[in-house]
């Protein structure tokens, strides 16, 4: 993975090179900056009624007034299915929580229940995952276990190294098909002098390290204000 990173990044500082084009362009440019702000609100408003339940997730389903019928735990199987007392099985693979909470009211509401209330929530998003690597204990791949902030992220590969440089931590994203990199504080979102950003599912996180090359270096330099996003 540090080798990709370091034939994608003297591209991304050549992008930045470009930065001072018309920001009122019709088209954005690879070098066109989003703020991490704003960002971060698409990100954490409602998440769950825009979360695409996937197989193996790990879902809270709540009836109202409705206990048996009601579970804090219910897996959807490989075959992206749950079941549920008296409606038997259900599809919740690529149903968002609030679409699949309208399909258990409306089978319910056919025959057992009348104006039956649902609530469904994601307790653990199992086919979503993240990537930490850089100077942390363990780098690897993780499962994300619900809202998962970027301290939690660090946390899952089991903290930062004595060589890492908490104020150089980038979190990379994909979004509508292009790649975009923010470097936060990681040391400041410790300390409560920065909000604790959430990483969404396909992120690559890395704690930077003296140890790394002097490009991601002079990219982790180059970038903005703290949170602000660019395009690579």
């Amino acid at each position: 993975m540090r080798f990709a990173l370091a034939l994608l990044l003297p591209l991304f500082l050549m992008a930045c090179a470009g930065s001072g084009k018309d920001r009122n362009a019709s088209s954005m440019t690879a070098a066109d900056l989003i703020d991490g702000r704003e960002m971060q609100a698409v990100v954490s408003t409602d998440r769950d009624d825009s979360y695409v339940i996937g197989a193996t997730d790990l879902l809270r389903i709540m009836v109202f007034q409705v206990p048996d019928l009601s579970s804090e735990q219910i897996r959807v199987d490989a075959a992206g299915d749950i079941q549920m007392p008296l409606v038997g099985s259900i599809r919740a693979q690529g149903r968002t929580p609030l679409g699949l909470a309208q399909e258990i009211e409306s089978r319910l509401g056919e025959r057992y229940l009348q104006n039956p209330q649902v609530s469904v929530s994601v307790s653990e998003a199992a086919s979503q995952k993240i990537t930490v690597d850089g100077a942390v204990t363990k780098p690897g791949v993780y499962k994300m276990q619900g809202r998962t902030t970027l301290l939690q992220a660090v946390a899952m590969a089991e903290g930062a190294t004595r060589v890492a440089a908490l104020d150089s931590v980038a979190v990379f994203r994909e979004v509508d098909g292009r790649r975009m990199v923010a470097v936060f504080d990681v040391g400041a979102i410790r300390a409560g002098q920065a909000p604790d950003p959430e990483v969404i599912g396909n992120d690559t996180i890395i704690v930077d390290t003296s140890r790394l090359s002097s490009i991601m270096r002079e990219v982790l330099a180059a970038l903005p204000a703290l949170g602000s996003f660019a395009y690579y």
